[in-house]
């Protein structure tokens, strides 16, 4: 086959890459902005092509035969860094432009990205933003996210993290709730109060705390395990928030869900001389995957969020 014709296959063969990547007809199409019967249409003709199947279907999924492999296998790189060299001369443009899509967790989300946006759109305003909010952890490079924003101890060592802010979990509840049900001044005292918690599947749901260390002593306090109950659990940090505001019990959330409701005296911080161990993650990170080259509008973003959340998320 000669050149030319060789090079006029290499947009159809960039989309076998992406359906290669997301299984689908339907979800490959969505991802580069085509219809689904131009994208069957343009992988049809790749096949008469080559004059060999590249793609198996089936009534529920779509799979690469070995020759649809071979050739993603040996082709797939080069267009990655096609791209990244693309990206590399958009990023020679003085101003962030273009779409940015991130996923976040819904609570944190919620709680304290979404009123931060419109500043930095104000800022940026050829930079458009998609969120999407789930507490799902998402593939970035598979559904085509630029930024995920992650709650948690361990970034995936396979991308590339910007600490954001550290955090750590609380205990919280109403003035009301304390009023009725007395203050609790150890964490074995817990066992005798409601509790809201986040449900992990345990037959007993349990609370690891660990006295704080004086600031100069650098040895950890030894660890208790309470047994906790209570009338209400959910595995979103602002439904546990939300009932502890209104008197239900004592919640366990992360400090950026607490940090609103203990400024404005809705809840006040229980034991607060005792850290939670290993209830949620202890940092936030801006987490991307590897490139050469980082997109204006991604590191305007990172920026953006670090100055934000500088001072920490500060609820007791």
């Amino acid at each position: 086959m000669d050149r030319d014709k060789i090079e006029s296959l290499w947009t159809p063969i960039h989309w076998l890459t992406v359906l290669g990547t997301h299984g689908s007809y339907t979800a490959a199409a969505h991802r580069l902005g085509v219809s689904k019967a131009a994208m069957s249409q343009r992988i049809a003709e790749l096949e008469r092509a080559a004059g060999v199947a590249l793609v198996r279907r089936t009534t529920r999924s779509v799979h690469l035969t070995e020759a649809g492999e071979r050739l993603v296998e040996s082709t797939q790189g080069a267009f990655e860094q096609i791209a990244d060299s693309f990206s590399g001369v958009r990023n020679l443009a003085a101003t962030p432009s273009g779409k940015l899509r991130i996923t976040a967790p819904v609570a944190f989300a919620r709680q304290q990205l979404v009123h931060r946006i419109p500043e930095f759109i104000k800022a940026f305003p050829a930079v458009r933003i998609e969120l999407e909010m789930s507490d799902q952890l998402r593939s970035l490079g598979r559904d085509g996210f630029d930024l995920a924003l992650r709650h948690t101890s361990t970034p995936p060592e396979t991308h590339v993290a910007w600490m954001l802010a550290p955090t750590h979990a609380v205990l919280v509840a109403s003035r009301s709730y304390l009023r009725r049900n007395g203050v609790p001044r150890k964490p074995a005292d817990l066992e005798q109060h409601d509790c809201l918690f986040y449900p992990r599947g345990e037959p007993t749901p349990t609370w690891t705390l660990r006295r704080r260390s004086p600031v100069r002593s650098r040895t950890p306090g030894k660890p208790v395990v309470v047994r906790v109950s209570g009338p209400f659990a959910a595995n979103n940090s602002e439904a546990l928030r939300d009932a502890a505001a209104a008197g239900l019990g004592i919640a366990l959330v992360p400090d950026f869900s607490a940090q609103a409701g203990v400024q404005s005296g809705k809840l006040v911080t229980v034991l607060p001389d005792w850290t939670t161990v290993e209830s949620f993650g202890d940092h936030l990170y801006a987490v991307r995957p590897y490139a050469a080259h980082v997109p204006r509008a991604v590191a305007a973003f990172v920026h953006f969020l670090k100055e934000q959340f500088a001072a920490g998320f500060a609820s007791d």
